[in-house]
Parts: C-alpha cells; structure tokens; sequence
C-alpha cells in the first residue's frame, strides 16, 4: 500500500472535492483521480461516490478512511519519537479547551510551562465548542482536549477532573448574607445563557427539568465579555461553573451565589482518542495539563477527582 496515496485520499474525504484537494495537495487533478483509481483496484473496492456537490466516501470508503488516519497519525508518531531521542521532544501538539469553561483558564500556563519544560514542542491551542473538539480527537485531528461532559462516543476516551459546582451570577447589589440559593429560587429570576447545544446549558435544563419547571431565559449568549456586560447592566442573571463564575468576580462587580437543593456540578474531563496513541511529545503535554489541574486553587463545591495517574 502506497502511503502518499493514502494521504491523497484522506485529502480528498476532509475536502470533499477531487477539485480542491488536488489544488491543497499541488498536483493535477487527472492524476490524484488516477491514485484514487489504482487505490480503488488495490482493494477491488469502489471508495468513493461522485454527486453534485463533490465526493462522498461508500461504506468501504468510510472504513478505509478511518484505517488512513491511524496509520498516517503513526507514522507522524514514528517520525516525532524518533526525533524526539535527540536533543529532546519535539514537534506539534494540539489542545483543545473548552471556551468559557474552567479548561481556558488552562491557555496560558499551560502555554508558559511546555515553553519552559520543552521549547522544541509547538502547542497549537484551539478554543471551540466540546462538541467540535470531541470531533477533532475522533478524527485524529487533535491530540486532546479539555472540556465539560462525559460522552458515550466510539473512539474518544474521558479522564474526570474534577467536578465543578454551578453558581447564580448576578448583578451587584445589597448582599442579603445569603452565600448560597436553592434552586427553586431560580424559577421566577430573568436568566441569561448558552444556547441549548451547549454542556452548561443542558446541565442547567436537566436540573430544571426535574425540578418539573422551565428556565425563564430572555437572551441566549456565548460571548462572555457580552454575557458579564448584561448582567452588570441588569438585564439578568447567569449560570456558571465555579471557576468561570469566581474569574468573573475577580475582574467586574458581581454577585455570586452557589446554586444548591439540589447542586448543579459540570464534570471537567480530558478527552483523547481511545485508539490513536499520543505522541512523546503529547504525553508529555498531557502531563503537564494534569499537573496544572491538580494546582488549581478549589473554590467551594469543587471536587477533585481522585485519579491522578498519568
């Protein structure tokens, strides 16, 4: 099996197009469609199914592709390790970090330390949407990623972190010495949140739903430089995990309360593929992220989780 053409077709599957894969891979199109045809005589199999809007993979194509991403990730792996025995790590290492969450106060030091530890590393740090992120990990696009919520997902592997205790934000004002609010004094409250695709927004909604009740939202938001605004300006309240909410009180004028009767907690979690090992040089970014997790400074009603085994 010819490994170039391999890396042709992976190309073509993530483009979709015969067209503009063979401008990405700077060849002529006849002649990446003559790969695609002798790589379709190797496995007697047709691969992929030409429409309107460009190529799609058949059944066998999906298979192969999933195959070619794995041996491709290995042999950047090989190449990487081998480099690696040298003068030490090297090569690039991709993190995802869930915005707005607790994994993008991670940036930064996580930045600063694998520059210290090992220069020859090249982080590329990636804040998206855990949905998306997952995705990356499962298409061996990205190495791993830090984000809320455990998914049942084929090929993707969870380590818990810690659980997050959820927190009403509000704006400033006459402080009543109440630290903590049930639930059930949510239900009347005007609420500012994500949009119903993401993790805190579907935590908040499954407490409400059980609670046989509604959140009463008046605007759906994901900035949170937009999301602070509002809610110092009055125009309502927010719910946000525990280290998120305190980053917020620290730089604006808020109110924090801790939502209790029943607590709301976001499960943190470092996600990786289950089948695509991590380069040296991801292991030893993985490290790192697990030991800045476990310096954390722990806000009231968050719990570390007790594994801690690289």
């Amino acid at each position: 099996m010819n490994i170039r053409r391999l890396r042709y077709f992976v190309k073509i599957v993530d483009l979709g197009s015969l067209t503009q894969a063979a401008d990405a891979l700077h060849i002529a199109q006849p002649a990446l469609s003559q790969q695609l045809s002798t790589l379709e005589g190797e496995f007697n199999e047709r691969l992929l199914v030409r429409t309107k809007r460009g190529v799609t993979p058949t059944p066998a194509g999906l298979v192969l592709y999933r195959h070619a991403q794995t041996i491709l990730r290995q042999l950047e792996q090989a190449h990487s390790d081998v480099d690696a025995t040298g003068e030490g790590l090297s090569g690039s290492v991709s993190v995802g970090l869930a915005p707005g969450t607790a994994a993008s106060t991670l940036a930064l030091p996580l930045l600063t330390t694998v520059r210290a530890r090992h220069p020859g590393i090249v982080l590329y740090l990636n804040e998206n949407f855990g949905t998306t992120l997952s995705e990356l990990i499962m298409n061996g696009r990205m190495d791993m990623a830090v984000l809320y919520g455990f998914h049942t997902l084929p090929g993707l592997e969870y380590r818990p972190l810690l659980d997050e205790a959820m927190y009403l934000v509000g704006p400033a004002g006459e402080d009543d010495g109440e630290h903590d609010v049930p639930l059930s004094g949510l239900y009347e409250l005007d609420l500012l949140l994500p949009r119903s695709y993401n993790v805190v927004r579907k935590l908040v909604d499954a407490a409400f739903i059980q609670a046989q009740r509604a959140p009463r939202v008046v605007a759906e938001i994901e900035s949170l430089d937009t999301l602070s605004g509002a809610v110092r300006a009055g125009v309502g309240s927010t719910i946000l995990p525990a280290s998120t909410a305190h980053a917020l009180a620290a730089s604006y004028q808020v109110r924090l309360r801790r939502i209790v009767q029943p607590a709301i907690h976001a499960p943190l979690a470092l996600c990786v593929s289950s089948h695509l090992p991590l380069s040296a040089a991801a292991q030893a970014v993985k490290a790192i992220v697990l030991e800045l997790v476990s310096e954390w400074p722990h806000h009231e009603g968050e719990i570390l989780a007790e594994s801690r085994d690289a």
